[in-house]
C-alpha cells in the first residue's frame, strides 16, 4: 500500500522492511526523525547513544555479531564518529552495515555546512544519496546488498529536504532479520599494524571493484532527452535540474562514490553542453575535470554555499527567472528567543548583568549569544565549551589577568562529550566556572531521551543519571545545585563560583518546560503600578509586550503565552506583576 512519507521516515521503513537488526543513533537535525519512527513502528531495537562515537561502534558491534545495523547522525556527527569510521573501513563488516548522515545545506540548524560526501572518499567506501522518499526507501535494502557484497559499511546520505520532504512509497515485501554466525576473525577485526597494512591492500582492491559496480548500478542511471544540454546532479538537486529543465538529458548518480567514470565519458560525449549541479562543494565537478572532461556549468555559476534552486539553475544558464519580492522595508527583526518558562532565561539574564566571559555549547541555551542578552562569547562544538574555557583560564593567567571564564552546558552535550572536558580542567587544576543545565532532556532537537532522563528511546525505564555525583567523580570537589528561577540566588551563587579559585561547577536541575509540559499561573501587569520603565523585557520572553496607547506605552503580559516562571517579575522594582488570580498550578 502506498505512503506519503518523509526520507526520514522512508530510511526508517526501509531499515524495518529490509531486515534491520539493531540502530544506534544520537539526535541531530535534520537526522533525528530516522530512529524515532523506527522506535514508532516498533518492529526493530533501537537506542539513543550518548555520542556518535558510541552509535557507530555500537553498530560495528551489531555487525560483527551478525545483524543488518544502521547508525543514524548529522553531518557535523561525522566528526565525532570519524575516528571508528576509518577503522571500520578496513576492518569491513559481517552483516551489512549503514551510516546514514543528514547534510544541512543552508545551515538551518548546524553550525557549519560541511560535505559529507568528502568522508565517503577518504574512508573510501561507497555513498547512496537518494533524490526522494521512494529513493531513500529503496536505497536502505540496497546499501545492506552493497554492503554485503563488498565487505564495507556504506553512506547513505541525504541533505534536509530529503530528510524532511514528504513523498510517496510503495514498500516492498519485507524481509524477515535474521542474525548471522558470530565469526571470531582476529586478522580482520583487529587492527594491529600487522594485519592493517594487509587490509590496506583490500580497501583499494575493493574500491577498484566498487568503480567496476558503478558502471552497471541502476543507481546512476541515464535519462536521455535535448542533446542540446545534459546536466549531471544528485539528490534533492535531481528535483531542482527536473524543475529547471524538464527536457534536458540528466545523468542521475544515485551511487555517488565512486563515480561511474565510463559512464560519465559517455554521457557527456553524447550531449552539446555539459553542466554540473550540486549542492555545496564542486566534488563532482573536480572529479569530471580530472577525467579530462570538459565542464561548461558548474561551480563557475553555481553558488558553493547554500541550496541550490531551480531558479538558480536556469540563471546559471542565462534563462530568465522571475524576480523576488522585496522584502517590506522597517519590519522589526525577530530573532528567536527562549520558550516562555525556559530555565535558561534566568541564567543568561544574570550572566548578561554580570558581563563575564561565557564559552558556550551546542544547545537550546546557543540563544543566550543573542540581543538583547548577548551573554555567550564562544560556540565550537559538542563539549568544547569546558576545554575551551581551560584554555582561556590558563592564558589569561599567563598573560596575568585574573577574569575567570564560564563555561555553559546542557545535560545532553555533557554526556555527549563535555565529561572528558570537566575530566581534564580537574586534573589539569584549571580555573573556570562550569554552569551545567540539567534540564533532563536533548532539548534543542526536540525532546530525546539522554542517560539523564530514565527512559530509552523505546520509552522503556532505565538507570537514570545523577549529574551531582557524577560530576564529584571527574574530580570537581565544589559542586553546588542552583535553581535559575531564582535571580538573587542565582547571582550570588556566580559570583561565589568566580570568586572562588580553581574548577567549581554550578548545576541548575529545572525540567524543559516544552518537554515536560509544565504549566504554572500566567503572570499579569498591574497598569496603575507600571512606569514603563521596560525592565522586564531584558529577559526576552515573547510573553510581554507593550500597550499601543499613552504617551508612554506600558508592559503587558500575553496569558496565552505566559507560563509563569516570574523571571521578569523579579526585575520589576515597582511591584507592578503578580500572578493571574484563580489559575491552577499543575502540570499537563
Amino acid at each position: 500500500m502506498k505512503k506519503i512519507i518523509s526520507g526520514n521516515e522512508a530510511i526508517a521503513l526501509g531499515f524495518t522492511d529490509g531486515g534491520g537488526v539493531f540502530a544506534s543513533g544520537y539526535p541531530g537535525t535534520p537526522s533525528t526523525e530516522t530512529l524515532e519512527e523506527v522506535a514508532r513502528l516498533g518492529e526493530v531495537y533501537c537506542e539513543w547513544a550518548a555520542n556518535e562515537k558510541v552509535a557507530l561502534e555500537a553498530a560495528i558491534g551489531g555487525s560483527i555479531a551478525g545483524g543488518r545495523s544502521l547508525a543514524t547522525m548529522k553531518h557535523v556527527g561525522v566528526n565525532v564518529a570519524a575516528d571508528p569510521l576509518m577503522t571500520l573501513t578496513y576492518t569491513g563488516v559481517n552483516a551489512g552495515l549503514i551510516l546514514m548522515v543528514a547534510d544541512d545545506p543552508g545551515m538551518h540548524s548546524s553550525q557549519n555546512e560541511q560535505d559529507s560526501r568528502h568522508y565517503a572518499r577518504f574512508a573510501k567506501i561507497p555513498m547512496l544519496d537518494p533524490a526522494d522518499s521512494q529513493d531513500a526507501y529503496d536505497m536502505v535494502r540496497t546499501a545492506f546488498e552493497i554492503s554485503e557484497q563488498f565487505d564495507t559499511p556504506v553512506m547513505l546520505r541525504t541533505t534536509t529536504r530529503i530528510s524532511h520532504a514528504k513523498g510517496v512509497v510503495v514498500p516492498r515485501e519485507k524481509i524477515t532479520p535474521q542474525v548471522g554466525e558470530w565469526v571470531k576473525d582476529v586478522p580482520k577485526y583487529v587492527m594491529l599494524p600487522n594485519f592493517g597494512k594487509i587490509k590496506h591492500v583490500e580497501v583499494e582492491a575493493r574500491l577498484l571493484k566498487l568503480q567496476e559496480y558503478a558502471e552497471t548500478t541502476p543507481l546512476n542511471r541515464v535519462e536521455m532527452g535535448d542533446t542540446e544540454l545534459g546536466i549531471i546532479t544528485s539528490g534533492v538537486s535531481y528535483q531542482h535540474v527536473r524543475e529547471a529543465f524538464p527536457n534536458a538529458s540528466v545523468l542521475k548518480l544515485g551511487l555517488v562514490h565512486p563515480l561511474p567514470e565510463r559512464k560519465i565519458r559517455e554521457f557527456a560525449g553524447s550531449v552539446k553542453r555539459l553542466m554540473v549541479v550540486e549542492e555545496m562543494d564542486a566534488i563532482f565537478e573536480e572529479q569530471i575535470r580530472a577525467m579530462g572532461i570538459a565542464v561548461e556549468i558548474g561551480k563557475n555559476r553555481l553558488p558553493l554555499c547554500g541550496e541550490i534552486n531551480a531558479d538558480l539553475i536556469r540563471a546559471a544558464l542565462g534563462d530568465p527567472v522571475a524576480e523576488a519580492a522585496a522584502p517590506v522595508e522597517g519590519l522589526p527583526q525577530r530573532p528567536p528567543v527562549f520558550c516562555p518558562s525556559c530555565a535558561h532565561r534566568g541564567l543568561f539574564t544574570i550572566l548578561s548583568k554580570l558581563k563575564t566571559f561565557v564559552s558556550g555549547d551546542i544547545g537550546c541555551y546557543t540563544l543566550g549569544a543573542l540581543p538583547p542578552m548577548g551573554a555567550m562569547h564562544s560556540v565550537i562544538d559538542m563539549g568544547a565549551s569546558i576545554s575551551a574555557a581551560h584554555g582561556m583560564a590558563r592564558v589569561n593567567a599567563i598573560a596575568g589577568r585574573d577574569e575567570k571564564p564560564v563555561a555553559v552546558i546542557g545535560d545532553s552535550t555533557f554526556f555527549h562529550s563535555g565529561m572528558t572536558g570537566l575530566l581534564s580542567l580537574a586534573f589539569n587544576g584549571g580555573n573556570a566556572l562550569v554552569i551545567i543545565m540539567d534540564n533532563r532532556a536533548t532539548g534543542m532537537t526536540g525532546g530525546q531521551e539522554n542517560p539523564g532522563t530514565g527512559k530509552t528511546l523505546q520509552g522503556n525505564p532505565t538507570r537514570q543519571v545523577d549529574m551531582v555525583p557524577l560530576v564529584k567523580a571527574l574530580g570537581i570537589d565544589n559542586v553546588v545545585e542552583l535553581n535559575t528561577y531564582d535571580l538573587a540566588a542565582t547571582e550570588a551563587a556566580i559570583r561565589k563560583g568566580l570568586e572562588t579559585p580553581g574548577p567549581y561547577v554550578l548545576i541548575d536541575r529545572n525540567p524543559c518546560v516544552l518537554r515536560y509540559k509544565i504549566r504554572k499561573p500566567a503572570m499579569t501587569v498591574d497598569q496603575d503600578k507600571c512606569t514603563g520603565c521596560r525592565a522586564c523585557l531584558k529577559v526576552a520572553c515573547m510573553a510581554l509586550g507593550l500597550t499601543a496607547s499613552g504617551e508612554k506605552p506600558k508592559v503587558q503580559v500575553d496569558p496565552n503565552v505566559c507560563n509563569g516562571c516570574g523571571v521578569c517579575r523579579q526585575m520589576c522594582k515597582f511591584d507592578a506583576m503578580h500572578e493571574i488570580e484563580g489559575e491552577n498550578n499543575a502540570n499537563l
